[in-house]
């Protein structure tokens, strides 16, 4: 068969005979391929590499930067200010001891600092599909020609025969051709922890989801256990790590509601900012024709629509908002947060639903122990984690195992037959092997039975490992005498006086209840065995069908006496006549803080959904026990998803709670038809198959300790601790900041738009030149306006935060009233500095002297705006409680930044050279205390708005 003739499109690989796969691929199970076919084939579909689409460059994205409105206005400016003051050069008109292009070296560092600031926001280049090439292996042992050769992973073909073994990577997808006692780790694909038994011989149905398909295996996974030999059916892109990398590279980066209203608030601003200027200029242009003055003017009313223009653009705003959402990442780091992009800060703050994986997140990734049925009575186990310390309970009471011999007996059994070992590290309880295993380890300690004084009454001798096909493992231990203190033993320990029956060996059984229980003739009772009847039987049946039903991964445990070491390879033979002990039913458990999270959530009007890889009643069992969904919730499969058009996704998704057995395209699905719904989606996850998911969701959310890197590095936050709750503090913290950011905001674009209009009316007024300079109005931009809103945006969170829904992460920044606060703001701002300006402008006619400018009346317009600010500063801390009736202290730093800023204004005016550098001019100390007092009204008309909103019923913004 030529390589053209070769399959295009993907098999249903899992659902095909080993002998159909190998014939579909022209391969022979026993000599693999020739060179030549090799060499064909990798013309035919490439090297087995991710390949890596193009992305934009560290220049594309630097100079992305400078399209925003507002820098491009400002960048006009800039140039029509350095041509003025080109032409004042040339014609020698500058002022004594000017500084030419002052304003327009100003405003040009203003504008390369933002650009610099959201380059370095936006310039953390992905590295996921880096950390994804990680996961192939560099080498890979196959039978090519008929001999065994080992060959780079990236020379893998359809159709070459590979070998795995224990402690391998697997370098492509492929078919079992044959195996034994195969387990695989799938958790970097399928998010699930548990090693997976792999069994070739199965075909399997074409819907059979990712996890299940234990027939197959795939790129980046590992071999625990075992050794096969395996066709290759998929390299490159076309593997189910590859098809992550394609879904990776496919999403696209959505703008964040904090990114998309700065966007309008600019598109706002610059626009009003063009409308006014241009009815200034025109309004001026038309005076001064009518009154025949012609184009005089022209170059003062340029300057003046300079002025507005810069003093419309917040150019401290970027800066302030980048040094908050800095401030709230500290703020989260300390809650287990560690925020990886800036704007995740503010985003989390609008998150409406949080799509949760279970394993570690919701759960303690520790498998516990919940019930052991034995003697026809189901006890209940408490306890967390790995500690051993709980107790056994019956019907609500605590069990005296003494009373119950046949518990003591059972877990022994599960401390002999166990492989793993628990031990306390710095503190903590922690398991070296299986986490099943290390869950029985738990359950036998609890009971005071430990592993190392039973490997001295038993130890093994021999053992029948696990294998796929029976489910079951067994161990046999020598019966070693003890001193038991009474003389009435046969020095055997009392617990298992009862299994010996003057047999030398024991032999343990644990595994699948069903085939377990069906290898049993006797059952045992109280402290003896006897013949096991149909009735017990069943109830055994039923008891494991219950446990199953709770989501409960059930195990059965027996034993068999034994007169003599069965010969190797023999199980099938020894496994016999087995003497029936109980069941033992565990669950990775819930963690404990995660249901007060989830109850939290569910207030602050944010919905929980689990979206796991592992089975539907396990996923049921734990959305129950954490109030994510209600008893008659629906479980959504990944079987079902996969037979569901996108339209039908969208309308189960506001509906459906728990999805279970899902796959990375399936996770990806439903984060789009949430965010289809208009939900703001936060997704979390650990594994490369919830990357695609990851970057698709508005918060992306990885975990720190059991995430890939490539998890990690498609995220926009990694939780340092894997908790749940700890989202839920972020969120919180993400309010506050918004909060926040939403009051400096009208805190800045109040006075910028006081500023506007109070330039704009110099030239309607008559009053001679522009009376702020653009260097001016970036002083009070930066420095008047940013320290206090820096200050502003450490105000303690409100008490309701997490009592309310979330603000619509689409609302306009305007919304609630702030748009309205501002204009209003404004025009009291301009209206008592214009009053300020007029009276000022009269005042310096008369008001004459030595060392006395008569351009001071700016110097005054200037410090009076500077100061009121202050006074707005003050005020704005609460929307509705009076300043007397807060703390002071409870944020020092506005008090702070109020004494630090009016301090360097002062300099402003009374230090000489800055006097000359900003083109201020000295105020005798009756006009520095008009200014103060003009700035004070500013404060008094906020207070005075409080007591009338307060007195109407009505909350303030």
């Amino acid at each position: 068969m030529s390589a053209h003739s070769l399959p295009e499109s993907a098999a249903v690989w899992h659902g095909l005979e080993v002998d159909k796969a190998l014939e579909l691929l022209d391969s022979n199970a026993d000599s693999g391929l020739t060179p030549q076919e090799v060499e064909q084939r990798l013309q035919k579909y490439g090297p087995n590499e991710l390949e890596e689409q193009g992305g934009r460059s560290p220049w594309e994205i630097l100079l992305d930067q400078f399209t925003n409105i507002m820098l491009l206005m400002l960048i006009g400016v800039a140039f029509i200010s350095g041509f003025l003051d080109f032409l004042a050069l040339q014609q020698g008109t500058l002022k004594p001891g000017e500084v030419p292009f002052k304003d327009t070296i100003a405003i040009m560092a203003i504008v390369i600092l933002n650009g610099i600031l959201g380059y370095v926001q936006e310039s953390r280049a992905e590295k996921a599909l880096a950390a994804l090439k990680k996961l192939s292996s560099p080498s890979v042992r196959v039978i090519r020609n008929g001999k065994l050769t080992d060959v780079a992973g990236k020379d893998l073909v359809p159709g070459d025969v590979m070998l795995l073994e224990a402690g391998v990577q697997v370098s492509a997808d492929g078919r079992l051709i044959e195996q034994s006692n195969l387990q695989v780790r799938e958790s970097a694909l399928t998010g699930e922890a548990e090693a997976v038994n792999k069994q070739a011989i199965l075909t399997l149905p074409e819907d059979t989801s990712l996890g299940d398909r234990i027939n197959l295996v795939f790129q980046g996974t590992e071999v625990v256990q075992g050794r096969a030999k395996v066709l290759v059916t998929n390299t490159g892109m076309t593997t189910e790590l590859g098809k992550i990398a394609t879904m990776l590279q496919s999403v696209e980066s959505e703008p964040t509601p904090l990114q998309q209203r700065m966007t309008q608030l600019g598109n706002v601003l610059v626009s009003g900012s063009l409308v006014l200027v241009a009815l200034v200029v025109g309004g001026g242009l038309i005076h001064d024709l009518v009154k025949g003055i012609g184009w005089k003017n022209l170059q003062e009313l340029v300057e003046v629509s300079l002025s507005m223009a810069v003093a419309v653009v917040p150019e401290g705003l970027p800066a302030v908002i980048t040094v908050t959402l800095a401030l709230g990442t500290q703020r989260m780091v300390r809650h287990h947060a560690l925020i990886r992009k800036l704007p995740a800060v503010e985003t989390l703050g609008s998150v409406t639903t949080i799509c949760s994986d279970k394993t570690g997140t919701l759960t303690q990734n520790k498998m516990v122990v919940q019930s052991v049925y034995t003697n026809q009575k189901t006890f209940r186990v408490t306890g967390e984690g790995y500690a051993p310390v709980g107790d056994f309970q019956l019907d609500g009471q605590k069990a005296d195992l003494e009373e119950h011999p046949e518990i003591s007996a059972l877990l022994v059994a599960c401390a002999v037959c166990n492989d793993s070992v628990l031990q306390k590290e710095a503190g903590e309880w922690a398991i070296l092997g299986d986490p099943t295993e290390g869950a029985l380890m738990t359950l036998a300690g609890k009971a005071g039975i430990e592993k190392d004084q039973w490997n001295s009454k038993l130890p093994r001798v021999s053992e029948f490992p696990f294998s796929s096909e029976r489910k079951r493992m067994s161990v046999i231990s020598q019966v070693e005498a003890v001193a038991t203190g009474d003389p009435g033993m046969t020095g055997v320990d009392p617990v298992i006086a009862g299994f010996v029956d003057s047999k030398q060996y024991l032999m343990f059984t644990k595994g699948s209840p069903e085939l377990t229980l069906a290898r049993c003739t006797h059952i045992y009772l109280g402290d003896r065995s006897i013949p096991i009847d149909e009735e017990q039987h069943a109830q055994i049946l039923a008891a494991n069908d219950q446990m199953a039903s709770q989501g409960l991964r059930v195990l059965g445990f027996a034993y068999k006496p034994l007169t003599e070491i069965p010969p190797e390879a023999s199980e099938d033979t020894s496994e016999n006549d087995l003497v029936w002990l109980g069941l033992v039913g565990m669950l990775d458990a819930p963690r404990p803080e995660v249901r007060a999270a989830v109850a939290e959530c569910r207030q602050a009007g944010i919905r929980p959904i689990m979206i796991t890889g592992d089975h539907q009643l396990t996923a049921r069992a734990i959305a129950l026990d954490l109030g994510i969904a209600d008893a008659d919730a629906r479980v959504l499969t990944g079987q079902e998803l996969q037979r569901m058009s996108d339209q039908e996704i969208e309308e189960q998704v506001d509906l459906v709670s728990i999805y279970a057995r899902v796959s990375p395209e399936h996770k990806l699905r439903i984060v789009q038809a949430l965010q289809r719904r208009g939900r703001f989606v936060a997704m979390t996850g650990d594994g490369v198959n919830d990357a695609p998911a990851l970057k698709q969701a508005d918060i992306g959310i990885a975990m720190g300790i059991t995430g890939t890197d490539v998890s990690k590095e498609a995220s926009d936050m990694v939780l340092l601790d894997d908790n749940f709750a700890t989202i839920v503090a972020a969120t919180k913290e993400g309010r506050v900041v918004y909060t926040n950011i939403r009051r400096f905001i009208k805190y800045i674009l109040g006075s910028n738009i006081g500023e506007v209009l109070t330039i704009a009316s110099a030239p309607l007024l008559g009053l001679g030149g522009v009376p702020l300079s653009p260097l001016q109005i970036l002083w009070m931009n930066l420095v008047t306006d940013g320290l206090p809103a820096l200050a502003l945006a450490v105000e303690p969170p409100e008490p309701d935060v997490m009592q309310r829904p979330p603000f619509s992460p689409r609302e306009s920044i305007f919304a609630r009233g702030l748009g309205a606060y501002m204009v209003r703001i404004g025009i009291v701002f301009a209206i008592i500095t214009i009053i300020l300006m007029q009276w000022a402008y009269s005042h310096v006619q008369i008001a004459t002297g030595e060392g006395l400018n008569p351009e001071r009346w700016k110097t005054m317009v200037f410090t009076t705006l500077c100061l009121a600010q202050m006074g707005h500063a003050i005020a704005i801390r609460s929307n509705n409680q009076l300043t007397i009736e807060m703390n002071p202290l409870s944020n020092k730093f506005v008090l702070g930044a109020v004494v630090a800023t009016t301090i360097l204004q002062l300099m402003l005016v009374y230090v000489p050279p800055l006097r000359a550098f900003f083109g201020t001019h000295y105020l005798p100390f009756n006009e520095l205390l008009i200014c103060i007092g003009f700035s004070a009204l500013m404060f008094v008309w906020i207070e005075g708005e409080k007591i009338f909103f307060r007195v109407m019923g009505k909350k303030n913004v």
